[in-house]
């Protein structure tokens, strides 16, 4: 029997019930939906908008690249994430400047909100309160509250749903509600086979962490649409199972990186590839996954293919985040260690607290 399907040592290394937050990713969705439903704002206050700029940092950041990489194909204005304490100096007054930050404290987007209020743009904040929501309050304005008590990184569906509201209330998206409806059921059937209850033998989160155990991950995907889903993986991993990973994007990778493995003698047996596939991936990006997947297996770097699930896109983008989140799990398991606690970010906030 594996090692994870001994039901006895989840609780002894899950304390914090990081397996449970993940569990619930599906009702986060709903959850998220209702919350960019019920959000009420001064809709005439956010006429004329040229660019959007999401300041946040760790999962608040992933969120908007989640959102600008689903709208990249039918946005017709630019859409960027700022993961810095300073704004592009082209956001002015008609910039939307989406102030994300699920605890409310992180430094960097407190100081974006400074810049953002100089500088007059639009702006609109997500958190579940902190220093943020205070600012907020303060600066009348609009914002979207999120639940407290999660890891920022647990409250993705919290983050992203009532973003991709938000555009769709300033006209900037389209979607229908049902979507929501059909990804949410999707996601719920989907993770039957990624509980801990399933035995190993079908349970592909259970295998892929088994394969990612003692080696180090190399995420790939396509740049357009699934860019921010490789770094999700490659951030949950890191966050998670507190082992290092990496991610790169196709075509970028094929122009540089991919040179990096001709010496790879001493490093080959501890790299695994993972590809991240969809159905909507250019022509010449699939072929080119392809070719490489049969390079480096060549090399003699194992390569794991996985395939997005689901009629709709974005459906599809969240099967990968919820694949990823469960492996990423397991391999903290694995590697016997708490998956919540993130004691070097804590640290490395604390000293910087003191300067």
């Amino acid at each position: 029997m594996s090692q994870l399907d001994n039901l006895d040592i989840y609780a002894a290394l899950d304390p914090s019930n990081m397996y449970i937050a993940i569990f619930n990713f599906p009702e986060q969705l709903e959850k998220g939906a209702v919350i960019g439903n019920d959000f009420d704002f001064d809709i005439s206050r956010f006429k004329n908008i040229k660019s959007i700029v999401l300041a946040g940092m760790g999962g608040s950041a992933t969120a908007g690249d989640i959102v600008s990489s689903y709208l990249r194909y039918s946005l017709k204005i630019p859409f960027i994430t700022c993961r810095n304490y300073r704004l592009p100096e082209y956001v002015d007054e008609h910039s939307l400047v989406i102030l994300s930050s699920y605890s409310g404290n992180t430094e960097e987007v407190l100081a974006a909100s400074e810049d953002a209020i100089q500088r007059k743009a639009k702006t609109i904040c997500i958190t579940a309160g902190g220093k943020l929501g205070e600012f907020a309050a303060g600066h009348s304005i609009p914002t979207i509250k999120m639940p407290p008590g999660l890891q920022p990184r647990a409250a993705l569906g919290y983050s992203v749903i009532p973003l991709m509201y938000l555009m769709r209330d300033l006209n900037l998206a389209k979607f229908d509600d049902n979507q929501f409806v059909e990804i949410a059921k999707g996601l719920k059937a989907y993770r039957g086979h990624y509980v801990r209850e399933t035995a190993t033998e079908q349970n592909p989160a259970k295998q892929l962490a088994l394969k990612l155990y003692s080696n180090i991950p190399l995420v790939y995907s396509g740049q357009d649409l699934f860019d921010a889903i490789a770094y999700r993986w490659k951030s949950q991993i890191c966050e998670n199972a507190k082992t290092i990973a990496f991610h790169n994007y196709f075509p970028e990778f094929n122009h540089n990186e991919i040179v990096g493995f001709e010496k790879i003698e001493h490093i080959r047996n501890n790299l695994i590839g993972i590809i991240l596939r969809d159905s909507q991936d250019h022509s010449r990006v699939a072929k080119r996954m392809q070719i490489i997947s049969r390079q480096l297996q060549e090399k003699g770097i194992e390569m794991v293919n996985v395939y997005s699930q689901g009629d709709f896109l974005l459906g599809r983008i969240f099967s990968l985040i919820q694949l990823g989140d469960f492996a990423s799990f397991y391999l903290a398991i694995l590697n016997g260690i708490d998956p919540t606690p993130v004691a070097p970010i804590e640290d490395l906030k604390r000293e910087m607290s003191e300067n």
